[in-house]
C-alpha cells in the first residue's frame, strides 16, 4: 500500500494516540463479549513468492487460495474493489477455505469514487446481492473513501450507509485530511456512523499519523498495519497494539480484524505471524488462528527486534 508511505521513518512517532472520549461513551453501552475473535490476513493470495515458505513447494496458482486459508483466517479482498464477481467466482473461493474464514471485500470503486456513492446506479444492489454469497464466510466490507471526500459529505455517507442492507457489516475508511483537523469532524462521523452500526477502519501507517483516529463505532474494528520491512519497529508497534485491543476486548469489542501490510505483500506473513504469537501469548481467551511457518534461511527471524 503505497498510501502514507515514507522512505525514512527515523523520526516518526509510532506511539499510539489514546483513545478519544467518544470510546469511553460508546464503551458504555457495550458488554464484554464471552467469545472474542481475533482474524489476521493480508491482502492478497496470488503470491508465488510465498511459495516455499507461506506456500509448500511446487504449489500451483490454483491452489493458492486453498494454501493461504489454511495459514490465514481473513483477507483484505481489494479484487472486489475493481470488480464485482459473479456467484460462481464467490462459490469456489467459499469451497477453497475453511469455515473460520473471513472474507472482507472492498466496496467496489464505481460506488466508492462515484460523485454520489453509487446512490441512483444501482451498483450497491449489484454488489450486496453478489457478496451475500459469501454467506457465513462473509467478515465486514469496508468503504475506502477517495481522497477529495471531505466531512462536508457527511450527510451523502450516511444516506449511502441508510440504503447499505443492515445484515451486511461495513467499515469506512477516511483519508481526507479534514476529516482530522479539527478533531470534531471525525467525532461526528463516529456518532453518524454508530447510528447506523457501520465500523470505523483505522490506518496505521508512518506518513499519515492522522488515520490512526482510534474511534470505535461498531462491536468490530479493522485495523490497516502497514509495516515497513520488518523493522524493528513493526514488532514493537504490533505489541503496542494487542495491549491496546485487549482494552477494547474488556469493553466489549467482539471482533478484531487485523490486516497485515508490508512493501510489495512479501513480508506480510512474518508480520502476521508474530502477531498472532503474541495474541495467542497475551490473550489466550480469544479465538485466533494465524501462518504456522518457520522464517526462511537467512530472513528476519521473528522477535529479533534489530
Amino acid at each position: 500500500m503505497e498510501f502514507g508511505k515514507l522512505r525514512d521513518i527515523n523520526q516518526v512517532d509510532f506511539t499510539l494516540p489514546e483513545d478519544p472520549n467518544w470510546n469511553e461513551v460508546w464503551f458504555q453501552k457495550m458488554r464484554a463479549s464471552t467469545n472474542p475473535a481475533w482474524y489476521t490476513g493480508c491482502t492478497g493470495w496470488a503470491m508465488k513468492e510465498w511459495i516455499g515458505h507461506v506456500y509448500p513447494p511446487g504449489c500451483k496458482s490454483q491452489d493458492f487460495l486453498a494454501e493461504y486459508g489454511k495459514q490465514f483466517n481473513t483477507i483484505e479482498l481489494n479484487v472486489t474493489h475493481y470488480q464485482i464477481p459473479n456467484q460462481e467466482t464467490i462459490r469456489k473461493w467459499k469451497e477453497q477455505t475453511p469455515t473460520d474464514f473471513r472474507f472482507c471485500p472492498k466496496v467496489y470503486q464505481g460506488i466508492s469514487h462515484s460523485r454520489n456513492l453509487g446512490l441512483a446506479s444501482g451498483q450497491i444492489e449489484q454488489f450486496c446481492q453478489s457478496i451475500e454469497g459469501f454467506a457465513d464466510r462473509l467478515g465486514p466490507c469496508f468503504l475506502q473513501l477517495p481522497p477529495g471526500f471531505g466531512p462536508e459529505s457527511l450527510d451523502l455517507l450516511t444516506a449511502f450507509l441508510e440504503k447499505w442492507p443492515q445484515s451486511l457489516a461495513i467499515a469506512v475508511e477516511f483519508r481526507n485530511q479534514r476529516w482530522f483537523n479539527p478533531p470534531e469532524a471525525i467525532e461526528r462521523a463516529a456518532e453518524r456512523l454508530h447510528r447506523v452500526h457501520a465500523g470505523m477502519v483505522i490506518t496505521d501507517v508512518a506518513g499519515r499519523r492522522d488515520v490512526l483516529h482510534m474511534h470505535v463505532s461498531a462491536p468490530f474494528v479493522l485495523i490497516r498495519f502497514v509495516g515497513n520491512g520488518l523493522h524493528r519497529t513493526d514488532y514493537s508497534r504490533t505489541q503496542d497494539w494487542v495491549v491496546r485491543l485487549e482494552q477494547w476486548l474488556k469493553n466489549g469489542i467482539r471482533e478484531i480484524y487485523f490486516f497485515s501490510h508490508e512493501p510489495d505483500n512479501l513480508l506480510a506473513p512474518e508480520l502476521a505471524h508474530f502477531i498472532t504469537l503474541q495474541v495467542e501469548g497475551k490473550l489466550p481467551s480469544v479465538t485466533t488462528r494465524g501462518p504456522q511457518f518457520a522464517p526462511p534461511p537467512g530472513g528476519n527471524q521473528l522477535g529479533l527486534f534489530g
